[in-house]
């Protein structure tokens, strides 16, 4: 049959990026207590194409996926964009994957454990033999308000704020590790259950430790900076306003190799 796709077209503009969204796969990542755990992933993939050719082969990412479909990680992440890069005759390949990934989590008193999930997403990149992959982790946590706990008689209010971390790192890096980092930039971490004196012991540690978006922030790029394995980050925090018709944020990018 003819293959449009290899038609010529007329028009000479080349397209950045082309492929599929949105495809559900199941995937392995790294687990630093369990080794591995599966979860599920949304999945985007994506080529260069040049200008002379009409189209790309739409089905060839999906035999791609198949191909791995036994060994779809973040140690295959290479593999899979070369053979994207082979089987679409593209000098691109870019990959990213979103997912849920679950830790054990006990509470700080009681002991209680449930599982907690965290949304993590891979965008990866390979242009010619160059590979590109940034992390990214969103974590939960409290932060109870510096001003407020200053000027009220009576306590203080206090956000669910999601700290967002990416990085590019030249060596392994836990997941868990970005999660802790995050929770040590704020008030106090969140927990998937609370029994009453977890709930005091929460309370409490966040009254003794306030802290503005800005110093969440802040907070956390001191740690990233102490990271060698890290060689850049973005850390933001968006805090959902309890008393505000607003949502607070706040940005810091850092590029640790122009720094050297």
């Amino acid at each position: 049959m003819k293959d449009m796709q290899n038609q010529p077209d007329g028009r000479q503009i080349d397209i950045d990026q082309v492929g599929i969204r949105d495809i559900v796969y199941p995937v392995t990542v790294k687990d630093r207590s369990k080794g591995s755990q599966s979860t599920v992933a949304t999945i985007s993939m994506s080529v260069n194409l040049p200008h002379h050719f009409k189209g790309t082969h739409m089905s060839r990412f999906v035999e791609v996926l198949n191909k791995h479909r036994d060994n779809i990680s973040t140690t295959s992440i290479r593999e899979i964009l070369t053979d994207m890069q082979k089987s679409l005759n593209a000098d691109e390949a870019h990959l990213e994957m979103s997912f849920k990934y679950f830790i054990e989590k006990k509470a700080p008193v009681s002991g209680q454990s449930a599982l907690m999930d965290y949304d993590c997403t891979f965008k990866s990149a390979l242009c010619g033999d160059k590979k590109d992959l940034v992390m990214t982790i969103h974590v939960p946590v409290l932060a109870l308000c510096p001003c407020s706990k200053e000027i009220s008689a009576y306590g203080a209010h206090n956000q669910r704020s999601i700290v967002s971390i990416s990085v590019r790192t030249s060596s392994l890096v836990w997941i868990e590790e970005l999660i802790e980092y995050a929770e040590g930039a704020a008030s106090s971490p969140i927990y998937a259950l609370l029994k009453r004196e977890d709930e005091k012991y929460v309370t409490e540690k966040s009254y003794e430790n306030p802290a503005f978006v800005e110093d969440i922030v802040r907070n956390a790029t001191e740690m990233l900076d102490k990271d060698e394995r890290i060689i850049w980050f973005e850390v933001s925090s968006t805090n959902m306003e309890s008393i505000h018709n607003h949502n607070a944020w706040a940005v810091i990018r850092r590029d640790k190799r122009s720094m050297s």
